[in-house]
């Protein structure tokens, strides 16, 4: 009977080592993953940064509400010059309002001093611009700033410029 215990015993070792040998091989789908790295999404180019002697020269702007039912334009003639400073715009009264200007990549950022609206009679305003260089014109967004003006203080219009 002992002889039957060990050849019971040695029959289930042998099973067990069979058993726990035994490899599974991975999927081939799997192993060719893992192999090789899925490609990065390609990253779109970074814009050329803008020069500002590209741009230097005047321009006449003409900006309108982007939205609303006020569809009039107010129209003042931009100078540029090669570097950030030396910037104004001629109001049609033949003001100059001197303008802050800073680049950051292919946009030019533009805030102007305080001066009298054009569109909002008795009401100071300040305005800032993001412009960028497109097929030989200024395009961009100005948000007009008025003060004490409650909760119409704020107008966004679109701009655009050609060069004189």
């Amino acid at each position: 009977m002992l002889h039957l215990i060990r050849a019971a015993l040695a029959c289930t070792a042998v099973l067990t080592l069979a058993a726990c040998a035994k490899t599974e091989q991975p999927a081939k789908d799997t192993a060719a993953a893992m192999a090789a790295p899925a490609p990065a999404p390609a990253t779109p180019a970074a814009p050329a940064p803008i020069a500002l002697a590209d741009v230097a020269g005047k321009w006449n702007l003409v900006s309108a509400p982007a939205s609303g039912p006020d569809t009039a334009v107010t129209k003042v003639v931009l100078t540029a010059t090669a570097d950030t400073t030396g910037w104004s715009m001629t109001l049609p009264s033949g003001k100059a309002v001197k303008y802050h200007v800073s680049v950051s990549g292919d946009s030019i950022m533009t805030k102007s001093d305080p001066y009298a609206s054009i569109r909002r009679k008795g009401k100071e305003v300040v305005t800032e611009s993001v412009f960028r260089l497109q097929n030989g014109k200024l395009v961009g967004t100005t948000t007009a700033h008025y003060a004490k003006a409650g909760a119409d203080s704020v107008l966004v219009l679109k701009s655009e410029g050609t060069k004189q």
